[in-house]
Order: structure tokens, then C-alpha cells, then sequence
């Protein structure tokens, strides 16, 4: 591996398990911190015998609910004036602000869980779902779960080519476009069976 990632496998072995919590904090509230530099690393060091795959897993999903439920306070607290007002000392552009909006008012509370698995999304939907006041435990199970599904891939990455850093990247690449197209396609065929549903329960048309 190469002496950056070197360094990342090193600090997360020393912080152990608060240190992946603590990164992945950070990755899922307003900082620009990727989660594979925690979690990928901490898979590498499960197949070493060094960590706990699952306290690793409970650390890193943690700690993405920890941060996701930071942004949802954010949002609820101050309201949207205040992130597009002070949104770029927080590292929250407005267009990203306008994409994860548009994905919550479209796809309701279940965005909370998807969104989790979508590059672009994941460290920002939280922050609609504040200023539309989602129901906090609704919030929070969606959040872990899809966050504990992300999570979960990473740490197998590294737990089987943690060594491979150009093969990390491939797979990652492949991943997340399966990733995405597969909640395109859920989304789509649970829209459409509601659409369906709808129809059919239409009162008929007066003749």
C-alpha cells in the first residue's frame, strides 16, 4: 500500500474503534471526509486478526448515525434561511443543498435510507429531513440501516483486497454504480406499485 494509506491503516489501528467512530462522525455531518478512509482500513486490519469486524461495523455506523443526527438538530434547530446563509462556512454548497432537497421532497422519509447509499447525498439528506421535522426515530433507524449497509461493504473491501489499493478504487467504482442503479430500480418499482395502487383505489367517474 501506498505511504498515505499506510498512515490512515496506522492512526486507525492506534484510535481503534473510537477512532473509526469518530472519522466516520465527521464523513457524515459537514466535513468533506470520505468514509472509506476509515472503514477500509479497519476491514484490512479485521483480516490481520487486529480489530473486530463487528465493533468495527458498530464504530463506523455509529458514528455515521452520530453525524447524520448532527446535520438532522442543524436543519431542525436553524431552518434553511440559515444554511443558505451560512452555508458555505459549513461546508454545504447550495447545490448540493437544492439536489438532496429535491431527492427528500420526492422520495419522502425512505430517502433518509437510500440516500445513505448515494455518493452526493449521503452526507447532506440528513439535513432536509431536520427542517422537515421527520420523526426522529423513523430518522434514526433509516440512517443506521443505511449507513450499517455501507459500512458493511466497505469493511469487506478491505477485509479482502485491503492491500490493493488500485483494485479498491475499481471495485468501489463498480459498487457504487451497482449501488445506485439498484435504488433507481427499487425506487422506481415501489412508486410504480404505488402508483398502481392508487388507480385502483380511485372512486369511479360519476357517468
Amino acid at each position: 500500500m501506498g505511504d498515505i494509506v499506510q498512515a490512515i491503516v496506522e492512526l486507525v489501528g492506534d484510535m481503534g474503534y473510537l477512532g473509526i467512530f469518530i472519522m466516520m462522525f465527521l464523513e457524515s455531518s459537514l466535513f468533506p471526509f470520505p468514509s472509506e478512509v476509515a472503514m477500509i482500513p479497519a476491514g484490512y486490519l479485521a483480516q490481520k486478526g487486529e480489530m473486530s469486524l463487528t465493533a468495527a461495523w458498530l464504530a463506523g455506523a455509529g458514528g455515521s448515525l452520530a453525524g447524520a443526527l448532527f446535520n438532522y438538530l442543524l436543519g431542525h434547530r436553524f431552518g434553511r434561511p440559515f444554511l443558505e446563509k451560512y452555508g458555505n462556512y459549513l461546508f454545504i454548497k447550495e447545490e448540493s443543498l437544492q439536489k438532496v432537497d429535491r431527492f427528500f421532497a420526492k422520495y419522502g422519509d425512505p430517502s433518509t435510507f437510500w440516500g445513505r447509499l448515494i455518493p452526493g447525498v449521503r452526507q447532506y439528506i440528513s439535513l432536509p429531513a431536520g427542517i422537515g421535522r421527520m420523526n426522529l426515530l423513523s430518522f434514526s433507524l433509516y440512517t443506521f440501516l443505511g449507513a450499517g449497509i455501507w459500512c458493511g461493504v466497505l469493511l469487506a473491501l478491505g477485509y479482502y483486497i485491503g492491500e490493493n489499493e488500485e483494485e479498491i478504487k475499481h471495485y468501489l467504482h463498480l459498487i457504487g454504480g451497482a449501488i445506485v442503479v439498484l435504488v433507481a430500480a427499487v425506487i422506481f418499482y415501489y412508486y410504480r406499485k404505488e402508483a398502481k395502487a392508487t388507480y385502483r383505489n380511485r372512486p369511479p367517474e360519476a357517468p
